[in-house]
């Protein structure tokens, strides 16, 4: 289950416990939790933000980073912050076929994530090409309209059954 959190809550100071709550409550194992950050939110207060993602992490919950290559990304910090993907920004991918500074783009954050060895995710994927595209480039994730639009919690349950 992926769970997207506001700067507000990542700034409270108290994520770790609140996590550590919600997974007790519900039951869910940790490693089937993963919170997506924005570069901004950790990029405000980069060793506050450290601290908390590592509390986060000592939990056991995936951490990663959100709309990557639309902020003030520092590399320097990326390589310190304990993620487990990049997600990259549907921005970036919108015209990777067309575009080949885009392109360039895309291929370049992908290979900075495999070698800091974290895992690279394409959002916004919604043509074939752009896909080839990705695959090619050795991206590790996609997620888009080409795959399914938005759908209803029942009709999720029932196209994960294949039915």
């Amino acid at each position: 289950m992926a769970v997207n959190l506001s700067a507000r809550q990542f700034r409270k100071g108290d994520l770790p416990q609140q996590v550590r709550k919600a997974l007790h409550q519900t039951g869910l194992a940790a490693d089937r939790l993963e919170l997506e950050l924005t570069e901004s939110m950790v990029m405000d207060d980069p060793v506050g933000a450290k601290q908390t993602m590592q509390g986060l992490k000592d939990l056991g919950v995936s951490l990663s980073l959100d709309d990557f290559g639309t902020g003030y990304s520092s590399l320097n910090y990326l390589r310190r912050f304990p993620v487990d993907s990049l997600k990259i920004d549907r921005s970036f991918i919108r015209d990777v076929v067309v575009d080949p500074s885009g392109a360039s783009v895309v291929n370049s954050i992908v290979d900075i994530a495999h070698n800091l060895r974290i895992a690279a995710v394409a959002e916004g994927v919604e043509t074939r090409e752009q896909l080839d595209f990705l695959i090619g480039c050795n991206c590790d994730s996609y997620q888009g309209f080409f795959f399914s639009r938005p759908i209803p919690a029942d009709d999720f349950t029932s196209l994960l059954r294949g039915q």
